[in-house]
């Protein structure tokens, strides 16, 4: 396979001054010298930090760069203009090939601050801040971070003990993160009994125990529904089964305000009442709703967005001319900046459901978005993957990696398949291949979607059940995707 990647270098007055290119497998010779008759001005006002950073290495003397003169012309550049300009805007997977050109693109490329651009601009300003609040980042570094997301060289489970108690014991809540914190919502009891209370285990106490936390004016109790994150430390309720049966209210609880207070959100024109439906949150601030099971049992394929950031929201469903089967049990994972993917589920097929190892995306950003059946039979678009797809599954876990990549495990799984098993797939390639994932450590016997969440990024925690009845919430285990220093 022979494979040239270009990509033009903008100077600031937007005329292309620079190409760089990245050839794969096989060499190329490329004149990457300035465009005759343009001239590249350097950037007058950069961080302080990235100055004193690069102010430790010695520039190479020019007669050192005459030897490149007349092929890359692009090595007479001051080391400023090389990261600022060009490397910056590269994928870490990028900087890695270059840093092995030469010594001086190597020296270049050991710089943390030029990582941390490059991280930025690859994965966007809320992921690399969320990384930024790792336990023992600092002490990585930005370089072995991006190398160890990237690869998943380190990937690795291990088994978490805590104390304090989730009492009354119960199944079928909602668990999320808010920065190093899980938070757990609602359930079944014995007999059927909705719950409504909250809990927060802290990851980052010495010795993490689940707190019973006390709030003003929580919702009904329920189960089936959705706990997601927005703006922070806020916490946002959807949906689920009650008392009185299925609901599609919605409640936001600040975690950080004194005292907690839930507070219900009257959105106008909202979704049909659901449960076991599948929500993402979107730039921090919108919650995206999709398909569940309806009254009677009838399953539903609609996708709504609610924007939390207006001061009187508004549910407004994304209109599509075909969407997927309809569905529950599924997951949304957000990729791309904008852009959205569903797998699995128990979707309806005719008279008849099925478990499902379909993938289909939305671009968001597009004016009219629309489905793209990524995977699947006899659907619009329909095609293959290559690699060895993940066995049809519901209630299973999906991890949005840096990059765009989606990882998969856990889950109701069809057959005897092992639902422990790691499957990542990135969406964004021209042809997107399924990539089992082994990692070393005992991984748990069982991993729901509703009971397992993302911690800064880097770590997915599982609140372990022992059966898929009984919960050992003393008991987590952590898929911990970099090295774990602290």
């Amino acid at each position: 396979m022979n494979r040239l990647q270009l990509t033009p270098i903008y100077g600031d007055d937007e005329t292309i001054t620079h190409v760089i290119g990245i050839q794969f497998f096989t060499e190329a010779t490329i004149d990457l010298s300035p465009v005759p008759g343009s001239s590249l001005k350097e950037r007058a006002k950069s961080a302080d930090r990235f100055r004193s950073g690069f102010s430790t290495y010695c520039s190479i003397p020019v007669r050192d760069c005459s030897v490149y003169r007349g092929v890359c012309g692009i090595l007479e550049l001051s080391d400023e203009v090389l990261s600022l300009k060009i490397l910056s805007r590269l994928t870490p997977r990028d900087i890695a090939s270059v840093g092995s050109v030469c010594t001086r693109l190597y020296e270049l490329t050991k710089n943390e601050e030029l990582w941390r651009m490059v991280c930025q601009n690859a994965w966007g300003s809320e992921t690399t801040r969320v990384l930024e609040t790792v336990p023992g980042a600092k002490r990585l570094g930005w370089g072995r971070l991006a190398r160890e997301l990237t690869t998943l060289e380190a990937a690795a489970w291990r088994k978490l003990t805590v104390g304090g108690a989730v009492e009354p014991s119960r199944c079928n809540f909602s668990a999320c993160a808010v920065g190093n914190r899980i938070v757990l919502f609602g359930g079944e009891g014995v007999n059927m009994q909705p719950m409504n209370d909250t809990f927060v285990l802290d990851l980052n106490s010495s010795n993490p125990e689940w707190q019973h936390v006390q709030v003003s004016s929580p919702p009904p109790g329920r189960w089936g529904h959705t706990l997601s994150c927005v703006n922070g430390s806020h916490l946002v309720v959807f949906g689920g089964c009650g008392r009185q049966g299925l609901l599609n209210d919605v409640f936001v609880l600040d975690l950080d305000a004194k005292p907690p207070t839930w507070r219900e959100i009257s959105g106008l024109a909202p979704p049909l009442p659901r449960s076991w439906h599948s929500s993402c949150t979107l730039d921090g601030t919108k919650l995206i709703v999709s398909g569940g099971c309806a009254d009677s049992g009838v399953l539903l394929s609609d996708t709504f967005l609610l924007d939390l950031s207006m001061e009187k929201p508004v549910w407004r469903e994304i209109p599509v001319a075909w969407a997927p089967p309809s569905r529950l049990g599924h997951t949304l994972s957000v990729y791309g900046g904008r852009k959205i993917l569903m797998f699995g589920g128990l979707a309806k097929s005719g008279p008849l459901r099925f478990r499902s190892s379909d993938v289909f995306t939305m671009d968001l950003s597009e004016e009219e978005p629309c489905w793209r059946c990524v995977t699947g039979s006899g659907m619009p678009g329909s095609g293959n993957p290559g690699g060895v797809a993940p066995p049809p599954r519901l209630d299973h876990v999906a991890v949005s990696l840096p990059g765009g990549r989606i990882l998969i495990f856990g889950g109701s799984v069809a057959g005897l398949h092992s639902a422990s098993q790691l499957y990542l797939l990135d969406p964004t390639d021209e042809k997107p291949t399924w990539r089992i994932l082994n990692v070393p450590g005992r991984p748990p016997r069982f991993a729901w979607g509703h009971s397992t969440c993302v911690v800064g990024g880097t770590r997915a925690i599982v609140l372990s059940g022992q059966t898929g009845e009984e919960w050992m919430l003393s008991e987590l285990h952590e898929l911990s995707l970099t090295s774990y220093i602290i």
